[in-house]
């Protein structure tokens, strides 16, 4: 029997499927509930507060947590999800 290279590939890759916005949204909702508790324990709301400069060190810290956890969502949009 002969089979093909491509028909092995195929086969391979039948069972994965691009979760991907699923994935993402899941991911982006996890990090929006974690930097809204984030605030709340630092004594502001989430949204609303824009002191720039001014912004307390935990605010700061928040903030930047929240940027990198998206940064991390961003990858789940372009990989397969078994």
């Amino acid at each position: 029997m002969n089979i093909r290279p491509s028909l092995i590939l195929l086969l391979c890759i039948i069972g994965l499927a691009l979760g991907g916005p699923i994935s993402y949204g899941t991911c982006q909702a996890g990090c929006a509930a974690v930097v809204v508790a984030c605030y709340a324990a630092a004594g502001a709301v989430f949204g609303t507060v824009t002191l720039g400069v001014g912004a307390p060190p935990a605010l700061v810290a928040c903030s930047a947590a929240f940027g990198k956890c998206q940064a991390i969502c961003a990858g789940l949009l372009i990989l397969p999800t078994p």
